[in-house]
């Protein structure tokens, strides 16, 4: 290689290396914004007022499915959520501020309630059309249904044979 090409490498590999740090300063970090982390959807409602991970878990289509997830409230008051699913009953409950409710879990010193929909209208791996509501404001989303192939889900999957 010769002399005068070597100055001419290196102004290119920098001018190379300086629009990549450019072009990654210019990006947005992903990492700091909200996302569902799991299986089920976040449905952000305000930015103190969200459903977070909300999913159904059933046997399937024609079956009771429960609901899964958490309903936060970072807010000074208290907030009346309601999520009406396809096919179900609305699921009403109180939020108090600061709080957060876990719908069908097992939360040791936390709110837990019973959440469930009588009639699942779509087959596991489907969605349903959903509304969460609280705050004053109405989010439409599609809510996810689960079977109990996963094992972290079949101990949720309520049960159909009386037993």
């Amino acid at each position: 290689m010769s002399r005068s090409a070597r100055p001419a490498r290196l102004v290119a590999a920098a001018s190379v290396m300086a629009g990549a740090l450019l072009l990654a300063a210019c990006s947005p970090t992903i990492t700091t914004k909200p996302y569902a982390p799991s299986d089920g959807i976040r449905v952000n409602l305000t930015d103190e007022v969200r459903g977070i991970n909300l999913m159904v878990v059933s046997e399937g289509e024609g079956e009771p499915g429960a609901v899964l997830g958490a309903l936060a409230n970072s807010s000074a008051e208290d907030v009346d959520f309601v999520l009406a699913a396809e096919g179900a009953e609305p699921i009403s409950l109180t939020v108090p501020a600061g709080q957060t409710v876990y719908l069908s879990a097992d939360q040791e010193g936390d709110q837990a309630v019973d959440a469930q929909i009588g009639t699942v209208t779509t087959h596991p791996g489907g969605d349903l059309d959903a509304t969460l509501s609280g705050a004053g404001v109405d989010e439409d989303f599609f809510l996810p249904v689960m079977d109990g192939t996963l094992p972290e889900y079949a101990a949720w999957v309520p049960n159909t044979s009386g037993v």
